[in-house]
Parts: C-alpha cells; structure tokens; sequence
C-alpha cells in the first residue's frame, strides 16, 4: 500500500516545527540559568568578597593604630606628656564642653586632634565607621569611586567636605545593595543614635539629627558646608556647624533618587 506523500510532508514539518521549539526552549533555559547566575553573583556574591575585605581593612587599621599608639605612648611618658595632648586641652580640659558639641571649648578640641590625623590619599581607608544600631562597622576612604572605593564595600568621603572632627559638613556615600551594601538600612536610625568614625588620632561621635527621605540623585546642597537640600524646601540647616552627612541610594535596587541621614558631633575622645 502506497503512503500518500502529502502525510510524508506533514509530518516532516511537524518534525521541523518540534525541533524548532526544542531549539528555542534551550535558548530560554540557557539565557534564564545565565542571568540567575548573574543575579546571584551580584546580589550574593559580590557582597560576601565586599564583605571580606572590609572586614580585612578594618582589622588591618586596628592593628596599625595600635602599632601606633604604643610608639606615641611611649614617646609621650618620656617627655612627661600625656594623651590629653591629642585633644589640646590638658590635664582635662575642655571634656565638659565638648559633651554635646556646643561652646568654644568643644569647637577647638576636634580640630587640634584632627591635625594629628595624616592627609587621606586617595582611595586609602583612613578611617572606621561604626554604627552601633546596625551592627556596622566599615572602612572610610577618601574619594566616592565605585571600582576604587564603593564596590570594595567601604565608605567613600565626599571629597571637599570636612573630615572627622573638623567644623563643616563631613560627607559620607555608600552602597544600599550590593558590593557589600553598609547603607542598606540607614532608613532604620532615628534621632539619637550614635555614629562613631575612628582615626588615628581620636573617636568621633555623631548624633543622628534628621533624615531626608528622599532627594534627586543631583541635589548637590545636602552635602555642602552647610548641608541643606537645593529640592525639598525645608531639609538641612542654615546655621554653621559640625555636621555629618549619610547618602545612599533609594528606592533599593534603584539608583533613581537620594535617601540622606545628617547628625551632628556630640562628642571627642582621643585615642
């Protein structure tokens, strides 16, 4: 019995037809396992390496300001000197004062300790961030670089703003998500909280103030000297100061908008 040829034809474009759908569901599968690795290498892995080696730097400058500071104590009991030196107010001075940030007293003590402090270069992590709330405690480099500072999972400073200690506005950026993400929950401080940076020469505490929820990217005024926002009428200060500025990016997983956090210096201790 002969088998028409048009069934022959039929099923060899069914044939082809089925191939074609095997073919693209491979392409599919291949492209989907491809950015699931894409999404856990960005949102897991990147943070664990960040993670690390912030962790790494942390200990790093622990351990040679600790270095340090045995020289300097050292040096000091042979010159009958103590550490008060480093505040610039004696056997004492100057402790009430500088207790919430207020007075003339308050105002040279960080910044004579602030000289001790050596120029930051560029990129380097030159001081420690902690905050207590969260759990953080990072490295701060000088500069807002993404391969040479941000995606190390450290804190980058503004350049031209203040550094620890000194009168101004000392401004501070940091991933929310990814690469470490030390600001993915600095939405959560509330007025009140302690904010420490560690230099080698002293802690600086910073006391949440207020917060701007949200900004543009582009709103430049938040981390001027006197940080005030150039959007949102009514966000910032209009009085000099000693002042402390968070930005990070919001919504999460979004670089559209600015979320800022600003304190003020309550206090100094030396090292």
């Amino acid at each position: 019995m002969r088998v028409p040829v048009v069934h022959q034809q039929a099923r060899r474009r069914r044939a082809r037809y089925a191939r074609l759908l095997w073919n693209g569901a491979e392409v599919l599968v291949t492209l989907g396992v491809v950015l699931m690795l894409l999404v856990v290498h960005q949102l897991w892995w990147t943070n664990r390496q960040a993670r690390e080696g912030a962790e790494r730097k942390v200990q790093a400058l622990e351990r040679e300001w600790e270095g340090e500071g045995e020289g300097k104590g050292d040096l000091g009991a042979e010159n009958g000197e103590g550490r008060a030196v480093v505040g610039g107010s004696g056997s004492g001075g100057g402790s009430d004062s500088s207790r919430d940030g207020s007075g003339a007293g308050s105002r040279r003590a960080p910044d004579s300790a602030s000289a001790t402090d050596p120029r930051p270069r560029w990129t380097q992590a030159y001081a420690i961030l902690t905050i207590p709330r969260l759990g953080l405690r990072v490295p701060v480099a000088e500069g807002i670089s993404k391969g040479n500072v941000l995606n190390k999972g450290y804190v980058g400073h503004y350049p031209g703003t203040a550094q620890p200690g000194r009168a101004g506005n000392l401004a501070l950026a940091g991933h929310r998500n990814t690469h470490g993400e030390p600001f993915r929950y600095i939405n959560r401080l509330r007025r009140g909280d302690r904010i420490e940076l560690e230099t080698p020469a002293a802690v600086y505490t910073y006391v949440v103030d207020r917060t701007l929820a949200q900004t543009s990217a582009g709103d430049g005024g938040v981390i001027r000297e006197i940080p005030r926002s150039a959007v949102r009428a009514g966000y910032g200060y209009t009085e000099p100061g000693y002042y402390l500025t968070l930005t990070t990016c919001t919504p999460e997983y979004t670089s559209k908008y600015r979320l800022v956090v600003w304190g003020k210096l309550g206090s100094m201790r030396p090292r």
